[in-house]
């Protein structure tokens, strides 16, 4: 089914733009894995970046919505967080053996559901708490900004991966 993709109102106030492109471009990120195989969910159709895969796509979204929000602005535990894995470089993109592109949107969607209560229960102006790490110096809003960008960088990447796997392109 695909998803309603609409653009936040004109007139809105800065939480509700914010959260309005944010998941517009998450919804971009769902919208290209429609109708893909497993296989093709799995494939890496870009030689220099084997990991830049649609699955990887999506599972290094996961991470960065949970970098985000759960470890910089609540100051949480970054250990479960293969972002954070200093042995490997791309261990939020790499994907399990068996692990469906469906488990990893379903994944996905709960990350952005807890992303957005998070949101909801805090100010624009309060600063991530974690004290391990500097970007958690930054406000809430500027969190939002990042995250609008990098999941808008990478719904673009899944324009370009979509159309190397299968053809399929489209703003949305």
């Amino acid at each position: 089914m695909t998803p309603a993709l609409e653009r936040p109102p004109f007139h809105a106030d800065e939480r509700t733009a914010l959260i309005g492109w944010l998941d517009l471009q998450r919804q971009i990120l769902r919208y290209k894995c429609e109708g893909l195989s497993e296989a093709d969910a799995h494939r890496s159709v870009v030689p220099t970046s084997p990991a830049m895969t649609m699955a990887g796509l999506i599972s290094h979204m996961r991470w960065v919505e949970h970098t985000w929000l759960e470890v910089l602005f609540l100051g949480g535990d970054e250990t479960r967080n293969p972002s954070f894995d200093e042995t490997d470089e791309d261990a939020d993109w790499r994907t399990n053996d068996g692990v469906t592109l469906k488990q990893l949107l379903s994944e996905y969607e709960a990350q952005c559901t807890r992303s957005n209560e998070i949101v909801a229960a805090a100010s624009l102006d309060d600063i991530g708490r974690h004290p391990g790490y500097r970007s958690a110096n930054a406000n809430l809003r500027w969190m939002l900004i990042h995250l609008v960008e990098e999941t808008g960088r990478h719904a673009g990447h899944a324009d370009i991966v979509r159309e190397l796997l299968d053809g399929t392109k489209g703003y949305y």
